[in-house]
């Protein structure tokens, strides 16, 4: 793609639209930034930009901005339905995500992972199992490093193991990952994408540019995601707890295997004990990697090391601290209603849950069974808080809470030695906090100041 003298509009300003906005302008466009907040809003960005000769569009978007264009690069959080993206995508302008932008300057081989949940943690410990293994691996992504920013370290020896989410593939049409995974899919985003089906198309994106010579793994498990097996080209491996595949990774007598072929020989790749994440859900995140790591070349020695010695990534089932015989655990990733049971299931019960935030069109009663057997009381926070009590009332104990702080405090009151205080929201949340992140810091910050040093694990 040649870029010198295009004019180029990003549109949308978060952490991967600065880092197009700048690859762009480096590459010799004469690049417009457009965001819908005010410039007050953006006031750390804007003099970077401004800096590099990048022109900036602050407090809403202008039609004949987007017209005078030449290409039109998307963040991932604006949708492709905005007014001014339908009507100039009617008059023929090209419009494609960030990731479709860095995909085509990327050096070497592409590991992509999506799905609706797991997609860190396994993006991760792929990485990590293929830098054990001495391949030069760069990860990114979704994970919080944009794509563009791989691009100058990328060879054509290396491995770019990308996070990919539905926002950044349903932009994609030139994408084409050696190797695509795809953990699960279950409902999620449905306030974007508008049905199930719409975002489970968007998440099969991911191998849309794929051929017979190229990967695609699967979850056996997962209906929805194994369903997408018979719309590929590529040559399809698969993982499973639930039984053995015919070519990929599963758990035989305790131990994680694999099978390169159909027929072939079982590789033993460690035993299930020594898997350091807590869930069975993180089992399934540790299979997903070893067949893709097993893919790539990776040994078992290598893969086995690097499980190893892995550890919970931040706000994903992340132990916090122990107070008065009472564990913390801080999972504010866990943004949809599948996530946080996965993390509930992770515990034999005893729990206080902490729900709520921004609605995402979820259906909370989908948590009565778990609510009912493994949690003593629920305590909602956010605006989605009313449709949350609506929905799983007479399941279990609720205790409106309005704000995390007060939410903590109460759970901790009623907490008992042996019991567990859960940050598993299952919503976003862009209602109070200005990402999952920063929820789960003050979720974190809460818990410590009220906690005796002495008392931390």
């Amino acid at each position: 793609m040649e870029l010198k003298g295009k004019k180029v509009l990003v549109v949308g300003l978060g952490k991967s639209g600065l880092a197009a906005a700048l690859f762009l302008r480096q590459r010799g466009a004469q690049v417009t930034v457009s965001d819908m907040r005010s410039a007050a809003a953006l006031a750390r960005e804007i003099p970077a930009l401004l800096e590099q000769g990048v022109m900036v569009e602050s407090g809403g978007h202008g039609l004949l901005t987007f017209r005078r264009q030449d290409l039109i690069v998307v963040s991932p959080g604006v949708p492709l339905d905005t007014p001014e993206l339908v009507q100039v995508k009617a008059f023929g302008l090209p419009v494609i995500g960030e990731l479709e932008l860095a995909a085509q300057f990327l050096k070497g081989n592409i590991l992509a992972i999506t799905g609706s949940n797991g997609k860190t943690t396994t993006t991760v410990l792929t990485g990590e199992c293929l830098i054990a293994a001495g391949l030069p691996t760069l990860v990114g992504g979704n994970i919080g490093v944009p794509v563009v920013d791989l691009i100058a370290k990328t060879s054509d020896k290396s491995w770019s193991v990308l996070e990919v989410s539905s926002f950044q593939l349903e932009s994609t049409r030139l994408f084409h990952p050696r190797i695509a995974v795809i953990l699960n899919i279950t409902p999620d985003h449905l306030d974007r994408h508008g049905t199930f089906e719409k975002y489970a198309l968007a998440k099969e994106r991911i191998f849309a540019a794929q051929g017979a010579g190229d990967f695609l793994v699967l979850n056996a498990d997962s209906r929805r995601s194994s369903e997408a097996a018979s719309r590929s080209l590529a040559t399809v491996y698969w993982f499973s707890l639930e039984g053995a595949v015919e070519r990929g990774a599963w758990v035989k007598d305790g131990q994680v295997v694999f099978r390169a072929a159909a027929g072939g020989p079982v590789e033993s790749i460690l035993p299930l004990v020594e898997i350091p994440l807590k869930g069975s859900h993180n089992v399934e995140n540790v299979l997903a990697a070893v067949c893709a790591a097993r893919l790539v070349g990776a040994p078992p020695a290598a893969i086995a090391k690097a499980i190893g010695a892995f550890r919970a990534v931040e706000h994903r089932l992340e132990y916090v601290a122990t107070a008065n015989g009472v564990e913390f655990y801080n999972d504010s990733k866990a943004t949809n209603v599948d996530a946080a049971a996965k993390a509930i299931a992770a515990f034999p019960g005893c729990i206080h849950l902490i729900l709520g935030g921004k609605d995402k069109n979820s259906n909370y009663a989908d948590l009565s069974d778990l609510l009912r057997k493994r949690v003593k009381a629920v305590y909602t926070i956010g605006s989605a808080a009313v449709k949350i009590e609506t929905q799983i009332r007479g399941m279990v104990h609720v205790v409106p809470c309005e704000t995390l702080e007060k939410a903590v405090a109460t759970a901790s009151r009623a907490a008992h030695p042996g019991d567990v205080v859960l940050l598993s929201p299952a919503c976003s949340s862009f209602d109070q906090f200005e990402s999952y992140e920063h929820r789960g810091k003050v979720f974190k910050d809460l818990v410590l100041e009220r906690t005796e040093i002495g008392e931390r694990g």
